[in-house]
């Protein structure tokens, strides 16, 4: 994401470090809604380990993981760290795991359609010829918005994907029975490998690029139906 943006010769210095202070706010915002939502679902089920470890914030520096903001920030898509939960707290062990490992990912869908809204709705604006200053508001919130779609569904697509430390695993694990589940857990330390060699791979990138798209065509037919 932002490579390819310090790559392009038809920036200008100023231009670019805008897009790295706009993809900065997106990132350290979306990370921090998904660990906060996980430590509320958590919270909201009965279990208050999240608040005792200081993870009900908005505060980025709770929870970002170093290598997961870095690959969110140049890549798209990445991680933060996770939220302690203990599921003896739930009154149902795998129905409170898979809720609260939902609620990460499923903050962001939301936001990014909450942003999606703005894009759909400043995109659709005219400006007069001499509105300066109100045209560069709204390019500055339409770029915004732009980011904050593709970072949330980044975040929420590749935070699905059932191999550990990705909530996806941890919805995967909790459906599981106890004999398989013990079996996964053998491999656990090898997920982070598998994570860097996926991130790797040109395919693994299309494939997240071809569901971002078709979410994003999803939200535009239903905000569609209001805006236009």
């Amino acid at each position: 994401m932002l490579l390819s943006l310090l790559r392009d010769g038809s920036l200008s210095g100023g231009e670019k470090l805008l897009y790295i202070l706009v993809i900065a706010f997106c990132v350290l915002l979306s990370l921090s809604v998904h660990e906060l939502s996980h430590g509320l679902v958590a919270y909201w089920m009965g279990d208050k380990t999240a608040k005792y470890s200081g993870r009900l914030s908005l505060n980025p520096l709770h929870h970002l993981d170093p290598f997961g903001a870095i690959c969110l920030f140049l890549f798209g898509f990445g991680w933060a760290k996770p939220v302690p939960v203990n599921p003896w707290n739930f009154n149902s062990k795998k129905g409170g795991m898979v809720l609260t490992s939902l609620g990460g990912p499923l903050s962001n869908f939301l936001m990014a359609f909450l942003a999606e809204i703005g894009v759909v709705a400043l995109g659709s604006m005219t400006f007069a010829s001499n509105a300066g200053f109100s045209f560069q508001l709204a390019t500055v919130c339409y770029m915004l918005c732009r980011y904050m779609v593709m970072i949330n569904l980044g975040l929420g697509m590749f935070n699905l994907i059932p191999i550990p430390p990705l909530d996806g695993s941890k919805i995967l694990n909790a459906l599981l029975p106890a004999r398989i589940y013990f079996k996964i857990m053998e491999y656990e330390r090898y997920g982070f490998i598998v994570l860097i060699l996926l991130i790797n791979l040109p395919i693994f990138n299309e494939l997240l690029f071809r569901g971002e798209s078709a979410i994003m065509a999803f939200y535009d037919m239903i905000i569609g139906t209001f805006i236009h």
